[in-house]
């Protein structure tokens, strides 16, 4: 149930770089004239944010809505006592053009405060400070000598020299690796992306081997390193830099507002809270049980439990214990994304709809756990092949049923079989991280880092045979 974001993550694990950058069609345009300042805003009843799916801005995970800078305003909108709406922006190079013509009130888009975005739009107070990081591929000794991959690998900002990077050209990483050529007297061949591929698609490029490197800031990139563990994100290429929220220039009473909010909010308990949430990587408690089936000759010290709960809903109790070794090692205090917890992983807003919460014992993990399972079973009875559905029950846990019922109708207007997950259901899933995606209008839950979705379900399944063997 870990995040994979279904991410409105819609994709889009978009930001700084994400967020558009300073064209001239944005400067040059005139500011739209209807009262976007606070007073309307007030009236309105609705505070309207043009934002990018992605891990660090705004994104759908199992039909919660997500993201640090979500979070942050809802607090803010909130505190006005009015509405927020969150409008996504699929081309990052429209996103200043379209808040200086008045279709929103705030930029959210892990947006760095910059003197050439400045010539253009307003930057609320900071909130947050990051820097850029370099994203390559760990060493993979299963294939690469040492030699060999002391040649690709970047510990120096100097060894850039004669690399090609990839990343989005009206972004502030481009404009850094171009200062950063004349820092070490050396070209870097920085190969410039399109707004409407965002950094996380290009990380997970990276990831998958089909680039080698890119940029981003260091908070995106320390999400996206939860994800893909062959990533390396240590090589700092930049200072640190501000990120706040864009504001057109012509409401300073909402600017002051904002700013006044954030400098109280930002001392409290909250804040730190939704910091730690996204930015601070947790850790597995000790004892986590991995190697039970060898020592004591079955899966885990709870099999017995997992037996009688998956009986009264007609489950296997090996895929159930496939899932939860997934999810958790059949750790009962594991901690992880997003505030997800126990052996179950229940994210806070829907453990308690089942009856479980961080301190429940793991037979109450493992009860609610197959309650959820079963609503989730119900949602996919059209698809009559047990063993078919269980894929797609599997798919739903892990992303949430909106993102594969999005995948479906994809998968049907592409002429693919949408009541089949391999080879057609699971392609569209894997696209769904990718604008061309996302934008099509018959999606409805946003963006999905579908490639975790797409390798959940294969390992689980692969699992369940390998118990199906031993039990």
């Amino acid at each position: 149930m870990r995040i994979c974001f279904s991410l409105v993550l819609t994709g889009v694990f978009l930001l700084q770089t994400s967020c558009g950058s300073d064209d001239e069609d944005a400067r040059k345009r005139p500011l739209a004239t209807n009262d976007n300042d606070l007073p309307g805003v007030l009236k309105k009843g609705k505070l309207r944010v043009l934002a990018e799916n992605s891990s660090t801005s705004y994104f759908i995970y199992k039909g919660k809505r997500m993201g640090f800078e979500y979070e942050l305003l809802r607090e803010f909108a909130e505190d006005l006592g009015v509405e927020l709406e969150i409008i996504t922006v699929n081309d990052l190079n429209e996103m200043n053009q379209r808040l200086n013509e008045g279709e929103g009130d705030l930029i959210a888009c892990n947006y760095a405060v910059t003197r050439e975005r400045q010539d253009v739009i307003n930057f609320s107070r900071p909130f947050y400070q990051t820097n850029q990081v370099l994203i390559q591929r760990k060493q993979d000794t299963t294939k690469e000598s040492d030699e060999v991959w002391k040649k690709y690998h970047v510990s120096d900002p100097l060894q850039l020299a004669k690399k090609k990077v990839d990343v989005w050209r009206n972004s502030s990483y481009y404009d850094r690796l171009v200062n950063l050529q004349d820092e070490i007297g050396a070209t870097i061949y920085i190969r410039p992306t399109q707004g409407n591929q965002s950094v996380e698609e290009l990380i997970e490029m990276v990831a998958d081997g089909a680039i080698d490197y890119t940029v981003a800031e260091r908070n995106v990139a320390q999400i996206n390193e939860k994800f893909y563990d062959n990533l390396d994100v240590s090589l700092a290429i930049s200072f640190k830099q501000n990120i706040a929220f864009g504001l057109r220039k012509d409401v300073p009473l909402l600017k002051k507002r904002l700013d006044a909010w954030l400098t109280k909010f930002m001392k409290k308990e909250a804040y730190r809270f939704i910091k730690r949430k996204y930015f601070d990587p947790y850790k597995q408690p000790v004892g986590a049980t991995t190697v039970y089936a060898t020592a004591k000759g079955g899966l885990s010290p709870f099999d017995h439990i997992m037996k009688a709960e998956a009986q009264k809903y007609g489950w296997d109790w090996r895929l159930l214990a496939a899932l939860i070794y997934h999810e958790s090692k059949f750790n009962p205090n594991a901690r992880a994304f997003g505030g997800a917890y126990g052996m179950m992983q229940f994210m806070p807003g829907t453990g308690p709809k089942f009856g479980v919460y961080p301190s429940s014992t793991p037979e109450v993990q493992i009860r609610g756990g197959m309650k959820y399972i079963d609503k989730i079973d119900k949602m996919w009875k059209d698809i009559a092949d047990p063993m078919e559905r269980n894929k797609f029950i599997l798919a739903s846990y892990n992303a949430g049923a909106g993102h594969i019922k999005d995948a479906q109708k994809l998968a049907a207007k592409r002429g693919l079989n949408p009541k089949v997950w391999e080879d057609n259901v699971e392609k569209m899933v894997m696209n769904l991280g990718k604008r061309e995606y996302y934008s099509d209008p018959v999606v409805t839950s946003g963006a999905l880092r579908g490639t975790i979705t797409y390798k959940y379900v294969r390992g689980i399944m692969a699992r369940y045979e390998s118990y199906k063997a031993m039990f």
